[in-house]
């Protein structure tokens, strides 16, 4: 059967707009030709209503959510369908992300994905052909099922794709509980609705992409800064996790470095005001989610860490409102040294942009800190060498002065040390003293 004999009455025609030249080419008698100019001049007269409309909910506004419900309120007053669902398409991926819902879909916003071709949805998208299917929707061999979606045990389905630049961007499903046959007219003005807002939608995630990646740009030159000005390494970390949260709108974020002798996480730092978050006990490596970061030298991403087996500390998540959960080691060469986590107050799916920043970041903390631990060896180092110099030149006072061995000169300044509890520098700094003193 050839695939227009198979969807003969699901596939739609184009555009069915009438205008006078088609009433004068038609043979019909007068009566049906005024009929169909009626009919056409309404169809007119809402497509003008409706892009009147479409003006006025979304010109101009470069709000990406706000653009969506928009949409999506017009589509559900247009069609009266009894669910409205707005995909749109994640062009990396090649797959349709569901981003808008008549039905309010907090959980499921952002995680339904349907592969090109794949579904009814699918199917709309690569074809960029219109669906209408009045009764038993389900039963199309297209079909998909998502069970976390009522809608799909709706019976009717008009599904339209959403084009911008002859590119496809999206598709809009409306479907009805019971059967319906969608008229010409209803079919016209979703592809009209489809049609013009492809530009609005387009601007508004142009617009939310650049204000990302200024943001993105902005947040690590402050990190940057903050790491070549002079802070001790407590107070950069602190500002590195405040400016982190800020920025990503998390409640909770935090640095924890290794205890490799005990193999534990331990907080290092945290903006989070919560004093039971900040104090909670270290977390063992080999028992728990985030010692997977450690293990294996990857980020984690928990959508909801509420329901996720094997986090180690769900009441504190429920205590202080806490959601998704993204982790990325902290990296020196191939060695981890710790974890930067990041929390959200909501369910939230992390983009690939914002994981490479939350990475960035936590790889220029471990620079940080790297930084800081070989200054502090040098500066040991160092320390160490300005001991032995003075206790060498304490000894030679007193094996001069009193006429004893190199021995038993360190001898004498290691017992006078454990004596007076000084350290052999002290000591050492007071023979050479008493020696100038003397000359």
């Amino acid at each position: 059967m050839a695939k227009g004999d198979l969807f003969e009455a699901a596939i739609l025609p184009p555009q069915e707009t009438m205008n006078l030249e088609f009433v004068k080419a038609s043979p019909a008698p007068l009566p049906e030709a005024v009929t169909k100019l009626k009919t056409a001049l309404k169809l007119k007269d809402q497509e003008i209503e409706i892009l009147h409309r479409i003006s006025e909910a979304v010109s101009g506004n470069l709000n990406l959510e706000d653009v969506l419900r928009h949409i999506i309120d017009l589509v559900g007053q247009v069609s009266r369908g009894n669910a409205c669902l707005l995909y749109l398409l994640d062009r990396a991926n090649e797959e349709l992300v569901l981003r808008a819902s008549k039905n309010p879909h907090p959980r499921i916003i952002g995680r339904i994905k349907i592969k090109l071709g794949e579904g009814i949805t699918g199917w709309v998208a690569k074809e960029k052909q219109p669906v209408a299917i009045p009764k038993d929707a389900f039963n199309d061999p297209r079909f998909k099922v998502f069970h976390s979606l009522p809608e799909d045990r709706y019976q009717a389905f008009l599904s339209v794709p959403i084009i911008s630049k002859n590119e496809v961007i999206g598709v809009i499903n409306v479907q009805h509980r019971r059967p319906h046959r969608h008229s010409s007219v209803e079919r016209a003005l979703l592809v009209t609705i489809a049609s013009q807002v492809g530009g609005s939608i387009e601007n508004a995630r142009l617009y939310e992409e650049t204000k990302k990646k200024a943001m993105q740009i902005e947040t690590l030159s402050k990190v940057s800064k903050t790491i070549a000005s002079n802070h001790y390494l407590d107070e950069m970390l602190q500002l590195i996790v405040s400016m982190m949260a800020e920025a990503m709108n998390s409640p909770i974020c935090s640095i924890m470095l290794l205890d490799e002798k005990k193999e534990e996480l331990v907080i290092k730092a945290t903006q989070a005001l919560s004093h039971a978050y900040a104090n909670k006990p270290n977390i063992k490596v080999h028992k728990s989610l985030l010692g997977r970061v450690v293990l294996d030298h990857k980020p984690l991403i928990i959508r909801d860490v509420m329901l996720e087996k094997g986090y180690t500390y769900p009441e504190l998540a429920k205590q202080e409102g806490l959601r998704s959960l993204v982790s990325v080691p902290l990296m020196i060469k191939n060695s981890v040294i710790g974890v930067f986590n990041l929390y959200t107050s909501q369910e939230r799916q992390f983009s690939n942009e914002e994981i490479q920043l939350i990475s960035t970041v936590a790889n220029q903390a471990a620079v940080a800190i790297e930084n800081t631990k070989l200054m502090a060896e040098t500066l040991s180092m160092q320390e160490a060498l300005q001991t032995r110099k003075l206790v060498e030149r304490a000894k030679g006072l007193l094996i001069k002065e009193e006429k004893i061995t190199e021995d038993e000169a360190y001898r004498r300044i290691q017992q006078k040390s454990m004596k007076l509890r000084k350290s052999m520098r002290e000591i050492a700094e007071a023979i050479v003293l008493a020696a100038e003193i003397k000359m």
